[in-house]
């Protein structure tokens, strides 16, 4: 008898390991794998081209890891619908599976698809396979969604959590025959002029190079994460953003792999057992903030747009193109901010703490509105996602939930004194003022005339003047937030 064929339509659940709408088909029988590209259906959020570079390589990586099984990874553009439609006729599946995304297009995508697929007797199924909780699972005892991280963290650790994870399938079984695929290239993901050049030697996409990246960090770094997360002279960040937004490792694969190498610590050794144990609550917390910017973006789904807190909608942002393109470029003449936008370009990253410092930067100092800033990380980011870039952002501008006191504006100096104090991240971004000495180094406008000839440093030419002074740039922004707060 003919095992019935099922197509899994893979999106941002790029792996094998721990998939489970691929897990569900394998058992059923037959597997299409497909690819469906569809920028016109993202809505508003389009990939940008630091996650379209990452897309194209992260989708050879699970073509090759298919083909290892016998499989392969069916490569289609067009509308989601009518290539599904296509997929069916030319195949003869009789289902489709798929992993849910939580993007307010991607829900009204899937609706649309699920009531046509069954509308025409084919049976479609959606599973859950890149959170811990779903958004509708956590609420509160009112049934309302959370605003605030610290009771939603804590509503999830006291709710079921599923601590196995599913087996990569030794074998994926396919079709006696194949339908057309496009090759990669034909996407156009890549870019068409290379400044590429940088990612490419930070990053390797893939869950194969996602799994390495785990281990290495649960097996090294982990027990330092607590102290050295905000340092940006110390690769102390897992890295494991673009593949856990990408779908490449399961946020269940972090946690399971984070318990195993707590328990192997703890068999070695019993000193530095409860730090490490501390240590590890710490990054799984950071797991946790993604659990909530989902949970923000699915019941509030207006927020990519628009400020939760509806008062800010009337804030006074200025408008300057010029200061706008300083800060993107890395020319604010505030070091630690110039150093941090300049790694963003050339590597599509940068540091958790540098994103909130150029974040406040912009929405403080400059006072310019959030959006322009969540426009051009989504564009840089090689881990652009909708749900923790509305999050960040709108903490950090003070306009959303469990937002940051909007008082609260990073001063850059003594962020880049704690965060790089021997100066080695600026000296490396911004090697135009390499040589000077430390003490001058996170505010060169106030070096003498004699150490800024010895460094080679000419304010306004080789180095811009800072943009703003801080502290009237503050004040201005709080009596701008105060007046909106009265209003």
């Amino acid at each position: 008898m003919t095992k019935p064929l099922t197509i899994v339509w893979f999106r941002q659940d790029l792996r094998i390991g721990d998939q489970p709408a691929l897990r569900r088909a394998v058992d059923r029988g037959g597997v299409i794998p497909a690819y469906i590209w569809a920028p016109d259906e993202e809505g508003d959020w389009p990939l940008g081209g630091a996650s379209r570079w990452w897309l194209h390589h992260s989708l050879a990586s699970l073509d090759e890891q298919l083909r290892q099984r016998g499989s392969r990874l069916i490569v289609r553009r067009g509308p989601t619908q009518q290539t599904l439609d296509e997929l069916l006729e030319q195949t003869g599946a009789t289902a489709v599976y798929w992993n849910r995304r939580y993007e307010p297009a991607a829900i009204e995508r899937d609706k649309q698809v699920k009531a046509a697929l069954v509308s025409r007797g084919v049976q479609a199924e959606s599973f859950s396979g890149s959170l811990l909780h779903e958004p509708w699972t956590i609420t509160t005892k009112q049934g309302a969604p959370y605003q605030v991280f610290t009771p939603f963290w804590k509503a999830c650790l006291g709710a079921a959590v599923k601590h196995e994870t599913l087996a990569a399938p030794r074998e994926v079984a396919g079709p006696s025959k194949w339908p057309a695929t496009l090759k990669l290239e034909e996407l156009e993901l890549l870019p068409t002029l290379a400044w590429d050049a940088g990612i490419a030697e930070a990053w390797e996409p893939g869950a194969l190079a996602a799994e390495r990246r785990l281990q290495e960090f649960v097996g090294e770094a982990i027990g330092r994460y607590q102290e050295d997360r905000d340092r940006t002279d110390i690769d102390s960040s897992s890295r494991l953003s673009p593949h856990l937004h990408f779908g490449e490792i399961s946020p269940r694969q972090i946690w399971l792999a984070v318990e195993k190498a707590l328990e192997a610590f703890k068999a070695k050794s019993t000193s530095g057992a409860s730090k490490t144990r501390q240590s590890a609550e710490v990054f799984l917390k950071e797991v946790g903030w993604r659990e909530f910017a989902y949970h923000l973006l699915y019941y509030f789904p207006q927020t990519p747009g628009e400020p939760l807190r509806e008062q800010f909608r009337g804030f006074p942002w200025r408008r300057s193109q010029k200061d706008l393109r300083a800060w993107q470029r890395g020319r604010t003449g505030f070091p630690i901010v110039d150093a941090a936008m300049r790694e963003l370009w050339t590597t599509g990253f940068m540091p958790n703490r540098t994103r909130m410092i150029v974040a406040s930067f912009l929405t403080k100092d400059l006072r310019l509105t959030w959006l322009r800033g969540a426009e051009w990380f989504w564009d840089t980011l090689v881990d652009a996602d909708l749900a923790n870039n509305t999050l960040g952002w709108q903490w950090t501008a003070g306009c959303g939930a469990d937002a940051a006191p909007y008082f609260r504006v990073f001063n850059p100096t003594m962020q880049a004194e704690k965060a790089d104090p021997d100066g080695e991240y600026i000296r490396r971004w911004v090697p135009e003022l390499a040589k000077l000495p430390t003490k001058w180094l996170r505010e060169p406008w106030t070096a003498p005339e004699e150490e800024l000839v010895a460094a080679g440093v000419e304010l306004g030419k080789t180095y811009p003047r800072p943009m703003v002074d801080h502290h009237e740039a503050r004040d201005a922004a709080l009596a701008a937030y105060e007046r909106v707060k009265k209003s």
